[in-house]
């Protein structure tokens, strides 16, 4: 079983596994209806761990409930239609790309009309004319009509605009499956577009003789909420995918409490919507000064062993910072290591909630244990806690506060990642 070194103190016994298992069992269970953003469900884990927060004695961060409220645009497609030559098409030949309120098209306006030719490279000619910047309508040669499908079924569904109103001037781009380029047409499409909040829960722990510099420890606690079933379940409970990690910062946050040395200021930030965007955390992001964070140790899904076998957790962009080595030197008297990310091809660097403060230069990295290749059960109803191994859990907790104890206590300060933002 993962856990079975000792941290050479007393500390090691302030996470506590009774008390993990607790949390990680509220975060997944099913009243909170799988996390999905904007429903009842994430309001309820929201509250949980504010509540959590409370009683460690954290302070507020934004709002005195622990939350930094933020709205964002909601967009769904509401209705389309698209007559070629005077003959309707039917809806399922038609994909609209757009964040406008209302498009409405005819051969008397400034449109410009694009074939995409049978044997043409679909992907590459549907990427350059999405961000080409200019209305247009495109048709289709019929030989695409399952990718022409495959793309309407991630298009033509709800998506989230960061700010309301984002996007609202921007081009639109209609694809109908066709061959010949028309010599009149008229397109109708109205998306509908809400206002609706999203919430970060952030809890501090002001820093003693460095106030100004913070080490953020985060993890999302979103996940899908409920999809189709499999059997009687539909619930999606995320209980890897990230119950486990905001477990491990809500357990983290006690530990650091309870030590009442830290010099620096530390921030445990639960995202939102990581699972439509990352879109907490780029707005988090956005709000603070980057030169003001020394690090951001981001935790995401260790409730399995990781490739490297028990007490190893893997960091994405290990080399583009010093931060993995400063710790693994600091638990270099247990059985924990820190290893470079296994899957360097799938970008998981800048795929995850540190992503907008890593690309800012802040030595921000995700520790994860999940063996990508092996996991049957994310985004399905099966990620639940009893598929996990809590002591894989509380034993990265731990390797994760001793090695980010000189950090926190001021001693050592990680090289910044190369800086991709101004």
């Amino acid at each position: 079983m993962g856990g079975s070194w000792q941290i050479q103190t007393v500390e090691a016994q302030t996470v506590d596994r009774q008390d993990v298992a607790r949390i990680l069992n509220t975060l997944a269970s099913d009243e909170m209806e799988g996390r999905g953003s904007f429903t009842p469900g994430i309001e309820r884990a929201a509250n949980f761990i504010a509540e959590e927060y409370g009683k460690i004695g954290l302070q507020a961060y934004a709002e005195e409930n622990f939350r930094q409220t933020f709205y964002v645009s909601r967009i769904s497609p509401a209705s389309w239609e698209v007559s070629l030559n005077g003959s309707k098409v039917a809806s399922d030949q038609v994909i609209v790309s757009s964040s406008n309120p209302t498009i409405n098209w005819n051969n008397d306006q400034q449109v410009e009309i694009i074939q995409i030719r049978e044997g043409e490279e679909f992907a590459d000619r549907f990427r350059a004319i999405n961000n080409g910047g200019k209305d247009a309508l495109v048709l289709v040669d019929p030989s695409f009509s399952s990718l022409f499908q495959r793309y309407k079924g991630f298009l033509m569904r709800s998506r989230v605009a960061q700010s309301p109103g984002e996007g609202a001037a921007s081009p639109s781009v209609v694809y109908v499956l066709g061959k010949e380029k028309p010599t009149s047409f008229n397109v109708s499409f109205t998306n509908h577009i809400e206002e609706l909040p999203l919430f970060n829960v952030i809890g501090v722990l002001p820093g003693k003789s460095k106030p100004d510099e913070y080490v953020i420890f985060s993890a999302h606690y979103d996940h899908i909420g409920i999809i189709a079933a499999v059997g009687q379940d539909s619930i999606a409970n995320g209980a890897d995918d990230d119950a486990s990690g905001v477990s491990a910062v809500i357990s983290l946050a006690k530990y650091y409490k309870e030590r009442n040395d830290n010099e620096r200021t530390l921030l445990f930030v639960a995202f939102t919507a990581e699972e439509i965007g990352m879109i907490g955390s780029r707005y988090f992001s956005q709000q603070l000064n980057p030169d003001q964070v020394v690090a951001m140790i981001n935790i995401e899904m260790i409730g399995k062993d990781s490739r490297f076998g028990q007490n190893a957790l893997y960091v994405t962009g290990f080399e583009h910072s010093d931060l993995a080595k400063i710790m693994q030197e600091n638990v270099k008297n247990t059985e924990f290591t820190f290893h470079p990310d296994p899957y360097p091809t799938q970008n998981l660097f800048y795929r995850s909630d540190n992503a907008t403060l890593a690309a800012a230069g802040v030595p921000a990295h995700s520790f994860s244990t999940v063996q990508i290749e092996k996991d049957e059960y994310y985004h399905t109803v099966k990620d639940e806690v009893e598929t996990l191994n809590i002591d894989n859990i509380v034993s990265s907790i731990k390797a994760i506060a001793k090695g980010a104890e000189s950090i926190v206590a001021g001693k050592d300060t990680p090289s910044r990642v190369e800086r991709l933002t101004r």
